[in-house]
């Protein structure tokens, strides 16, 4: 059905099509009208990392942002991964003017001092090249989750997972 003979209010037609929508189909908000998540790439190896971790009940550290995106991924990102079986997870959002944007070596320094046994970003890490190093000096995995645009060079996380990967085919 087409957005213009929809019978919603005029208000939401414009701002709608300003944004592009041009089918009453394109509003669905159930989980149906979401995109697969297997077009992600990365999502493979994230799910084993995970996986394991959870299996093996290793101590995660969810490291997210202040801002509205990250709180919300952090919260998300540890409810879910207690639903899932771990009861070792918590989380650390790092202060910026302090400890710099992202997976920092200062953040990873906090999150070892909470006895990170994995590390998992959310809404950053996709340039964070010298936390992610740090991390893996001192013996702990990372999956970057993010959505940022990524630099000519990936940092060298187990596992990325980023719909602006070059590679992945997800919309």
């Amino acid at each position: 059905l087409s957005l213009l003979t929809a019978s919603i209010p005029p208000i939401l037609k414009r701002i709608y099509i300003n944004r592009g929508i041009t089918d009453i189909a394109q509003l669905e908000t159930s989980a149906r009208g979401l995109h697969s998540y297997q077009k992600l790439g990365g999502i493979e190896q994230a799910v084993e990392l995970l996986f394991q971790a959870i299996q093996e009940q290793k101590r995660i550290i969810v490291v997210g942002d202040f801002d509205a995106d990250g709180a919300t991924s952090s919260a998300l990102s540890v409810l879910a991964l207690r639903m899932l079986g771990s009861n070792n997870v918590d989380y650390l959002v790092p202060n910026r003017f302090e400890d710099g944007y992202g997976l920092s070596p200062e953040v990873v320094d906090q999150a070892h001092a909470r006895g990170a046994q994995m590390i998992m970003t959310v809404d950053n890490g996709i340039s964070s090249h010298a936390g992610v190093d740090h991390a893996h000096a001192l013996g702990i995995p990372v999956l970057v989750t993010d959505h940022h645009l990524p630099g000519e060079t990936l940092p060298a996380a187990e596992a990325i997972v980023n719909p602006n990967l070059r590679d992945c085919d997800f919309p």
